[in-house]
């Protein structure tokens, strides 16, 4: 139903970069007709060009949704083009890192039905995970459509409160980079044992994509996962004794550094 919603009185999308392609590849792939999306970008890409839809040609009187997925700094050029739909039926939807939901009432009419999601970057292989929460005018069916839209690059899921969303920037927004920079530091470490370099990439690669899917997928908690696989007084044993540690192993490590992520983003949020 919310799908069929957005089918019938169309959407506008702002921005259509990495994430915005991702979404609209998705949503055209689920079986949305292409003349039900309205894209506003001024470098449009080859790509889109290619899919039907319209592109920098109005928008609709009354769309079902308008989703904004420009980079914050270009927020203050891009909100005055939605204005005139503010303050009515059509839901904002915002993907934009750091713009709280009072930004878009105070820019938007605020009447207007707002939605705040905050999406990662798996999302560009349908593999992100997406918090959204939204204001007193965004209806349970307003947030159903939303969770349509955005299950098209992965899994999505609800926040109590707007003050949830600095912790979820800190956790899953920001949370890929560190798993990158996992993968890189696991390789390293691999080499100074002796591997060459692109052999130990390539463990490391395969290591944590694959425990990541397999901590998904398994009915077990990453915990009992962790258990399973460590033989007392083993060589799992032997660095999870070095990881584990209170001190100065993960534990302390990420929360720290998950904790700084969070105080930024509040920073940003307060201007």
């Amino acid at each position: 139903m919310s799908m069929e919603r957005v089918a019938q009185d169309g959407l506008v999308l702002l921005g259509c970069g990495k994430m915005g392609s991702a979404m609209l590849a998705g949503w055209l792939k689920g079986g949305l007709p292409a003349a039900s999306v309205w894209v506003l970008d001024p470098n449009p890409s080859d790509w889109l060009r290619g899919t039907g839809v319209h592109i920098n040609a109005g928008v609709p009187d009354a769309p079902a949704v308008a989703l904004i997925a420009v980079k914050p700094q270009m927020m203050g050029d891009a909100l005055p083009t939605m204005a005139a739909l503010g303050n009515s039926k059509t839901v904002f939807l915002s993907v934009a890192a750091g713009t709280a939901i009072a930004t878009f009432e105070g820019a938007l009419g605020a009447q207007s039905p707002i939605i705040r999601a905050m999406p990662n970057t798996p999302a560009a292989i349908g593999r992100g995970i997406t918090a959204i929460v939204g204001n007193a005018h965004a209806t349970d069916a307003d947030m159903d459509m939303a969770d349509a839209l955005l299950s098209a690059v992965g899994q999505v899921v609800r926040l109590e409160g707007e003050g949830q969303m600095d912790a979820v920037t800190a956790l899953s927004g920001s949370g890929p980079a560190y798993v990158f920079h996992l993968i890189e530091t696991l390789a390293q470490a691999g080499e100074a044992e002796g591997l060459p370099a692109d052999l130990a990439m390539a463990l490391a690669k395969a290591t944590v994509g694959g425990a990541g899917q397999l901590a998904e997928d398994a009915e077990e908690d990453p915990a009992q996962l962790r258990i399973n696989v460590t033989s007392p007084g083993g060589t799992t044993q032997a660095a999870l004794e070095v990881l584990m540690n209170d001190t100065d192993g993960f534990p302390a490590l990420m929360r720290r550094a998950v904790k700084a992520a969070a105080d930024r983003s509040r920073a940003l949020a307060n201007g």
